[in-house]
């Protein structure tokens, strides 16, 4: 039974000055999705630098190899926001490439269940990458689309909570299978764990799942309807068409998105710097081995897959703690403070020895995560045109990508010239990193 977002009728009474409030469950329906979209991207922050690892990676270019995943949301994200702003058909406009992203992402995920040499698994993560980015920069401008200003917020922690729930489930599927249900967890050298292998399977058929649901169960406004909820003159998107007009919005975006950027860059770089490195990390620093084919350096590896669990599963509950902290000081206050506790979780990794420990900093961790997905989304809807609220968020995601990019490309050369190999630095330094992400968010000037 589809779910049916209360509206006004074009053709009848007179519009409503704004969108109408949605439900618990029509909230539900449309982030529901981004439980797949995270599962998905968890098996690759979790494994991928594992598996590449495995096929005879060195250590200083799993960085190089893992950009391939950024640089092809640098090129999907602002197109797919763009041309989504643009379609509308029997599906609507955002929900289409929901549905293409979530069909070539399950299949990227078998692909890489059954990647057989370095470059064949390097070649599937791009792919990866850039269905995934199709399926998930429409999510966030789903949520500027169908909610009102007051529940932009609550629309963010929703999409927050099913990126918890996904990432936590698919980060720890390795350690599951292999402690409960006795799935091998080692593997000759260039071959992946069976435990990895299976992980990637059951993520396919839950991406393509979780997607599914909201798009059916979810309804869009039409542009009629968009129209009503926000009118605005002909000319004010007259210069939003075509090449040109994309290259104007991006040269003349917000001065809120521009500060926002700055702020994503130090928090980003961070994040890249955790997903390439915290395999090596733990393995190196907690169980104290190289050997990819050891029994211990593949218990690190998945307990890895536990760390990652964690932060996930924390941010669930920070996901709800997150606005009523932002009502009582400010978003940009509350990201700070987020920010500033995962930048000192970090920091203190390098002190931790025991894997029971290690827990401890990735819950703080969950703070900033949380804080990162929900955050800089929620102050920049509030801030943008609603006829160009898709090309916006896909701009805004490049920001997202750029300190990817530098961070794979940088840290390999600190980490083999000036850190001795010792990977937990590079983890140092990402706290670092969003120390100053933090600070910056301070000075955003926030709109109500």
């Amino acid at each position: 039974m589809h779910t049916q977002l209360k509206t006004v009728d074009a053709k009848g009474a007179s519009p409503s000055p704004k969108k109408p409030t949605l439900s618990f469950w029509n909230l539900w329906n449309m982030s529901f999705g981004f439980l797949g979209i995270q599962f998905g991207f968890a098996l690759q922050q979790a494994n991928v630098p594992r598996i590449f690892q495995t096929m005879g990676a060195r250590l200083e270019d799993i960085g190089f190899l893992m950009i391939a995943a950024p640089l092809a949301g640098l090129l999907v994200q602002p197109i797919v926001g763009y041309l989504s702003d643009r379609t509308w058909g029997r599906w609507g406009r955002r929900r289409p490439y929901f549905l293409l992203g979530a069909t070539a992402a399950t299949l990227a995920l078998c692909g890489m269940a059954n990647a057989s040499t370095l470059w064949m698994a390097a070649g599937v993560l791009l792919v990866l990458d850039m269905a995934i980015n199709i399926s998930m920069e429409p999510f966030r401008a789903f949520v500027g689309d169908l909610l009102p200003k007051e529940q932009v917020t609550k629309g963010y922690a929703f999409q927050t909570f099913f990126i918890g729930v996904g990432a936590v489930v698919a980060s720890v599927l390795p350690y599951m299978l292999t402690h409960w249900f006795n799935v091998a967890n080692t593997a000759p050298a260039g071959q992946a764990p069976a435990s990895v292998t299976w992980a990637f399977y059951l993520g396919a058929a839950v991406y393509f799942g979780a997607v599914m649901w909201t798009v059916i169960r979810t309804k869009e406004y039409s542009p009629e309807q968009m129209r009503q909820y926000n009118p605005e003159p002909e000319a004010a998107t007259a210069d939003g068409r075509g090449i040109a007009g994309f290259i104007s919005d991006y040269v003349h975006m917000p001065k809120i998105m521009k500060q926002l950027s700055l702020v994503q860059f130090f928090t980003w770089f961070t994040w890249f710097s955790m997903w390439t490195y915290a395999t090596a990390a733990i393995t190196q620093h907690v169980y104290h081995t190289a050997d990819t084919t050891s029994a211990m350096f593949n218990e690190g590896a998945s307990w890895w897959g536990v760390c990652n669990s964690v932060y996930n599963a924390a941010s669930i509950g920070f996901a709800f703690l997150l606005p009523v902290i932002a009502r009582r000081t400010s978003r940009k206050a509350a990201h700070a403070i987020a920010l500033t506790v995962g930048g000192l979780s970090f920091i203190s990794i390098y002190f931790v020895s025991s894997p029971a420990v290690l827990l401890l900093p990735f819950i703080g961790i969950g703070l900033a995560w949380a804080s990162t997905l929900s955050m800089p989304y929620a102050i920049l809807a509030c801030a943008v045109p609603p006829n160009k609220m898709g090309m916006f968020m896909g701009m805004f995601n490049m920001s997202i990508v750029i300190p990817q990019v530098v961070s794979g490309l940088t840290l390999g050369y600190f980490l083999a010239h000036y850190f001795h190999g010792e990977a937990v630095m590079m983890l140092v330094l990402g706290g670092i990193s969003m120390l100053i992400a933090a600070g910056l968010s301070l000075v955003v000037t926030e709109l109500d």
